[in-house]
């Protein structure tokens, strides 16, 4: 294709044009390769031969030679750049040197892991016996699996689940194991990486008690920090391989912003709507597509109104959706179709954003920036051949983050990666763990050591409770039944809710307490996976929400009112006269009623109260203290505090992603003129997870150039009063009362050493 000339088919229409912001050109990069290790095993260099593979990019082989050597790795290199060659060759000549070797591939999907298992068998290395053990592995093949494969491929939630409490089993496997692959380690961040960091320190300690000394290889789309991220997520010192010398053809990379329809509202033309038109074009001119949204809805109607956009009949066929929910062999078929050219266009979640292989296309649209620059090269690299040339297309949505960025291309191609961030330390995922490995094994104090320094703390906290008990020098679970069950990896900590379709029990997913009450509450409409359901009861006491399907023509916003309390500060520093600190702090929220809003006009129909009780939440926050000369340089006035703080509040919050790897709905704010700990007016930012996920913490850290984004992205708006693209927020418990627009961006810039207006 040639995207240039699409771009200027498409922006032909002078109303259309405004809307491309901008075009960055991505050039070419041609291919260099080293040949093989001359003592690798010959057979692996021939069978890699007959899938067109006879050398190694220097990162690859920088990879293969850490490994060879014993050393631990991470390779931090874009899309399609090779890094499953590196470490399936380095298990591949284990397997033919090492007869009984062994492997542990760790994915965060069950797609992907089978997807991967057709790429070690196309080797057809009969020494490599691969077998695939999740969640949907037939349980009369577990056995089998067991004895016979010395490939084993799962997920973290079944390392968790399975293979660890049930390590006898695998003793053998354990003992004999060389290698330990974590793919897509950008993934493992936040909670989800903390306690997966936890999940891998357990199989440390059993592997180590059977007497196993794996290299571990972790393989990453690019992040600002690959080697505290695999250090933090393992344990152990790690070489960080992040030069990508794989080949790529040329790639325009255009930034799309949709037309203001409503001058007073700041309101834009749906980003979903700009796609599917863009996307259209796209497949009508014969140009094979991706489509990558945020939601299962939002994929079936990207595909649908795409359609709607094609005039040939016949085309329009070609154009499908794919997403999670549908049965795997109709996912596996579409796969295919890609692959082989079937299809010309498909709308996807993030579902086909990791290395599921569907071939190379020529086009992909982003349905609003994905949340990480790791996820948005992910996307775009699906799109292009090494030798063609290729259009990636980002759709801005009304949305703080997504507006500064297409008005900051510098920060998106420019700037570094966001740093991922995880903090295994935190009490609430740590102990649980700890419990587990308590069960699994007895803990002696100097395996401590492997779960942190503060794990001897966290042991002694839980032997106090009663949680566990010391006996001739080891600590034991003290309880009756597995502690595992009660550990959700991907959830937040805390008490957690079920929720089950009312009419069959089916069970959807689970919930932590504090989103719970505010998106589980009688009367909510909950979004699953894109699909609604109406929320019939919330059971208090067995922590159950049972919901309906349901297509209602509103959708709900809880109100609720939050304190705080600030406990142990842990950093201290300033931003000219303005206060900082990062610590503890105790956040109570209450949700007190609920709105139902049309969902054609938002318009608020009706407004129902609720007696939940409220929910106490021990995390780390950053907080500003704003003394009185601040405001009077910024010309904030009593009457006007509240409103500007609160929008300052709002903004940062959206802004935040830029700085650390997380979407807002990870993080809540409280503003308040007077706040009782700090006896100044006080702006707090906290991790909405219990102990914290370390993203105020990276926040913090970045704070000035964090609050400088936020300033523009409030200043570069052009609505006149506030709008979702600068100072509104989705999840506003005060319905978005009172903001000032005017006043925020006067106080960020006193705040700054500026001055703005």
């Amino acid at each position: 294709m040639d995207p240039h000339a699409f771009l200027d088919e498409l922006t032909a229409d002078p109303e259309v044009a405004p809307s491309l912001v901008g075009v960055r050109e991505l050039p070419a990069r041609e291919p260099v390769t080293e040949p093989f290790p001359d003592d690798l095993p010959e057979l692996l260099t021939q069978r890699l031969a007959l899938l067109g593979i006879g050398g190694l990019y220097p990162h690859q082989a920088r990879g293969l030679e850490a490994l060879r050597s014993g050393r631990n790795l991470i390779m931090a290199t874009g899309t399609a750049s090779g890094k499953t060659l590196v470490y399936n060759a380095a298990f591949a000549e284990a397997a033919l040197t090492t007869p009984k070797a062994t492997a542990l591939y760790l994915y965060p999907t069950k797609a992907l892991a089978r997807d991967q298992l057709r790429a070690v068998r196309s080797l057809k290395i009969h020494e490599v016996k691969a077998a695939v053990y999740d969640g949907d592995t037939p349980k009369a093949e577990r056995p089998l699996i067991r004895k016979n494969a010395n490939l084993v491929m799962t997920n973290p939630d079944m390392l968790h689940l399975s293979l660890l409490p049930d390590h006898a089993r695998w003793a053998d496997f354990f003992f004999r194991l060389s290698v330990v692959v974590v793919d897509e380690a950008h993934v493992c961040r936040g909670v989800f990486g903390s306690h997966v960091a936890m999940v891998l320190r357990r199989l440390r300690r059993l592997v180590a008690h059977y007497g196993g000394d794996p290299r571990w290889c972790l393989a990453s789309a690019t992040v600002g920090n690959p080697g505290e991220l695999a250090t933090r997520l393992t344990g152990l010192e790690v070489d960080e391989i992040v030069e990508d010398a794989s080949p790529r053809g040329r790639k325009l990379f255009a930034l799309w912003n949709p037309p203001i329809l409503d001058e007073d509202t700041g309101q834009r033309r749906s980003a979903l709507t700009e796609a599917s038109g863009i996307m259209g074009s796209l497949v009508e001119d014969g140009i094979r597509t991706i489509g990558f949204t945020r939601s299962r809805r939002a994929a079936e109607l990207l595909a649908e109104f795409a359609r709607r956009a094609v005039g040939d009949a016949q085309v329009r066929t070609r154009i499908k959706a794919y997403r999670a929910g549908y049965l795997a062999e109709d996912r596996r078929k579409l796969e295919r179709q890609l692959a082989d050219g079937e299809l010309l266009g498909v709308a996807s979640t993030n579902a086909l954003e990791l290395g599921i292989d569907i071939g190379s296309l020529d086009a992909a649209v982003l349905v609003g920036y994905p949340g990480t620059r790791a996820s948005m090269w992910q996307q775009a690299g699906r799109a292009g051949r090494r030798d063609t040339d290729a259009l990636a297309v980002l759709v801005a949505q009304d949305d703080p983050l997504d507006q500064y960025l297409v008005h900051h291309p510098d920060d998106l191609f420019d700037k570094p990666a966001e740093a991922a961030v995880i903090d295994p330390a935190n009490p609430y995922v740590m102990e649980p763990h700890l419990r587990c490995a308590a069960r699994e094994l007895p803990l002696h104090e100097p395996e401590l050591a492997i779960f942190g320094p503060t794990a001897a703390a966290a042991v002694e906290r839980m032997t106090e409770r009663g949680e566990l008990v010391e006996r001739r020098g080891a600590w034991h679970d003290h309880g009756t039944e597995s502690p595992h069950r009660a550990v959700d990896v991907r959830a937040g900590g805390g008490h957690v809710y079920t929720i089950v379709v009312a009419e069959t029990g089916e069970l959807l997913g689970t919930a932590d307490e504090r989103r719970a009450y505010a998106t589980l509450h009688p009367g909510a409409v909950y979004l699953h996976q894109g699909e609604q359901y109406l929320v019939r009861e919330l059971n208090l006491v067995d922590r159950v929400a049972a919901v309906s399907e349901a297509d209602p023509d509103f959708y709900t916003q809880a109100r609720d009112v939050t304190d705080i309390e600030v406990g142990e500060v842990e950093a201290e520093s300033a931003i000219g006269e303005v206060g900082q600190r990062f610590g503890t702090v105790r956040v109570t929220n209450q949700v007190v009623s609920y709105v139902k809003k049309l969902v054609s006009t938002n318009e608020i129909v009706d407004e129902i109260p609720l007696p939940l009780p409220p929910v106490h939440l021990e995390t780390k926050a950053v907080w500003w203290t704003i003394p009185s000369r601040v405001f009077d340089r910024a010309a904030v006035g009593p009457r006007d505090l509240p409103g500007a703080i609160h929008a300052a509040e709002h903004a940062a919050i959206g802004l935040l992603p830029l700085v650390a790897t997380c979407d807002r709905w990870d993080i809540g704010g409280v503003s308040t003129p007077m706040h009782e700990d700090t006896g100044m007016t006080t702006i707090f930012i906290y991790d909405g997870y219990p102990g914290g996920a370390g993203i105020t913490e990276r926040g913090a850290a970045t704070s000035e150039r964090w609050l400088r984004a936020t300033l523009e992205a409030i200043t570069g708006c052009p609505c006149p009063r506030g709008c979702p693209s600068c100072v509104q927020s989705p999840k506003c418990g005060n319905g978005n009362e009172p903001l000032d627009k005017t006043g925020a961006a006067s106080l960020l810039a006193a705040i700054l050493g500026g001055a703005w207006g």
